[in-house]
């Protein structure tokens, strides 16, 4: 239409657009209500996987309030171990005895290999030698020897395969499934999904390694795109939660009078805006802040645990006093899942305080030296937490992830003492509720190199944990920038063979 036609239209053809357009809004109105709009919308905004969503319905004064599973959970707790800097499969959990039969001789194709670091050498077998443990007599290597003890109540994955051979994207991918920076972490999607236990404490918790946080950092344990809230909070059993307590200049009588002040303000304003979730998730994290002012150090105050359990994870250990801290997060660790924290995650290692290797897994140079630093840090603290949470019955309704980014290379780089980068074979293992023990799945190659029997990507296993947690990982969705995202992306399968019938 010209604009000399628009300006000579009738008043009469004005208001007769103008009805049909607030007629088109109530017919929009009507059928919103029957349901029909709604169906199309649904239609549009369906997974890749052709299912409709499910989304937790989150009340803003409540937003960690405890929610229904999507189906019968087998866990309501996890507690992730995490060792960073990619600790090497072959020198802890994945036996081959072909590296011992060829030790020190060229892998078989391995100078078509291309590998992070460069040039590989020989097939180097373990420093440490493979031994039976438990009742099952599973390969375990001397590094390890505590939590190979444990091993009739873990179940191994030793066909895990990833998408990057770099530390801080590796680091991602585990913790939320991309590459990427920005993506919700599991623990996230995990208390966004289901909730709290315990209304005095975060539905999540992240614990740094007493040496520093890993190379990825925050990303480990933050919220991505989902609200702030599902964050997890992190704090170790020697550094207390940041800006939690009032400061020493501030009576207390005064910061309670703050602090009441604060909340008739906020009350006020709440109702002169009624619906406003923003201000009412404002306030709901406000009075968690100060009920966490009771119950964090109730529960981070270990002098309260008896000597002889602060003896069995080596917390009281004066000569490796890195064990000993490690030791004492571990306590922690049992003591959030004591009181119904939904889910933590335990760092072992951090990224690179005093150089390559030194405070984490990274063991390129001088593997041997360096990890015979940090088995005995994770050795007895692990072993001694399963024990603990098994004997507290814990274990029924726990399950426990131990993971890393990646895996090392069954060779010696070149002129070093120590293993590359492996993305393409490597172990994880699992223990407690929902999954079979003993028990092994997967394999890797004879070498292993590569991931051949049963294969295991990061998405699987992302997968199984939620569906011991009772949720579709296909479902659990959050629409953001016009695509349903998911914490297992477009792909994921479970893993049915280690779950328990």
């Amino acid at each position: 239409m010209s604009t000399n036609s628009y300006q000579s239209r009738s008043r009469r053809d004005f208001f007769n657009d103008m009805g049909r357009g607030l007629g088109s809004i109530a017919l929009t109105s009507l059928l919103a209500q029957d349901g029909l709009l709604y169906a199309q919308d649904e239609e549009v905004h369906k997974t890749v996987s052709g299912k409709a969503p499910i989304r937790p319905v989150i009340d803003p004064k409540d937003p960690y309030a405890p929610r229904k599973p999507h189906f019968e959970a087998r866990a309501k707790n996890v507690l992730v171990i995490f060792c960073a800097g990619a600790c090497s499969q072959l020198d802890t959990f994945d036996y081959k005895s072909e590296l011992v039969r060829l030790h020190n001789q060229p892998m078989p194709g391995s100078d078509k290999i291309i590998t992070f670091q460069g040039e590989q050498g020989n097939l180097i077998k373990s420093p440490w030698e493979f031994r039976p443990r438990g009742q099952c007599g599973k390969m375990v290597s001397d590094l390890v020897p505590q939590i190979g003890a444990m091993s009739d109540d873990i179940c191994f994955l030793h066909s895990l395969t990833t998408k990057t051979n770099t530390h801080g994207p590796g680091e991602n991918v585990m913790s939320t499934g991309f590459n990427l920076d920005g993506f919700p972490s599991i623990g996230a999607w995990v208390s966004w999904g289901l909730g709290s236990q315990n209304a005095d404490l975060p539905a999540y918790v992240a614990i740094p390694d007493p040496r520093g946080t890993p190379q990825s950092s925050v990303n480990n344990w933050g919220p991505g795109f989902l609200p702030a809230a599902f964050q997890g909070t992190d704090f170790n059993a020697v550094n207390p939660i940041r800006n939690l307590f009032r400061p020493e200049s501030i009576a207390p009588k005064s910061d309670v009078a703050t602090r009441d002040f604060l909340k008739r303000l906020n009350e006020r304003h709440l109702q002169s805006f009624p619906g406003d979730t923003q201000l009412e998730a404002r306030i709901a994290s406000y009075e968690l802040a100060a009920r966490m002012q009771v119950s964090v150090p109730e529960i981070s105050e270990l002098s309260s645990e008896p000597a002889h359990v602060l003896k069995a994870y080596g917390a009281d250990d004066t000569e490796n006093k890195l064990k000993a801290g490690f030791a004492k997060n571990c306590i922690l660790a049992r003591r959030l899942i004591e009181k119904g924290v939904r889910f933590v995650q335990l760092f072992n290692g951090a990224y690179q305080t005093g150089g390559e290797g030194v405070s984490n897994w990274d063991g390129h140079k001088e593997l041997e030296k360096q990890y015979s630093v940090h088995g005995p840090v994770l050795d007895q603290p692990v072993a001694a937490l399963l024990q603990d949470l098994k004997q507290r019955g814990l274990l029924e309704d726990t399950l426990v992830v131990w993971c890393t980014e990646f895996g090392r290379m069954p060779t010696f780089q070149k002129g070093a003492s120590g293993r590359d980068h492996n993305p393409a074979g490597f172990t994880c293992w699992m223990a407690g509720a929902g999954v079979k023990a003993p028990f092994s799945y997967g394999a890797t190659d004879e070498f292993g190199f590569k991931s051949v029997e049963n294969v295991v990507s990061v998405h699987d296993f992302h997968a199984t944990i939620l569906h011991i947690l009772g949720l579709d990982h296909e479902r659990l969705t959050f629409y953001h920038n016009g695509i349903e995202r998911r914490l297992t992306d477009v792909h994921g399968q479970v893993v049915k063979e280690i779950l328990r019938p």
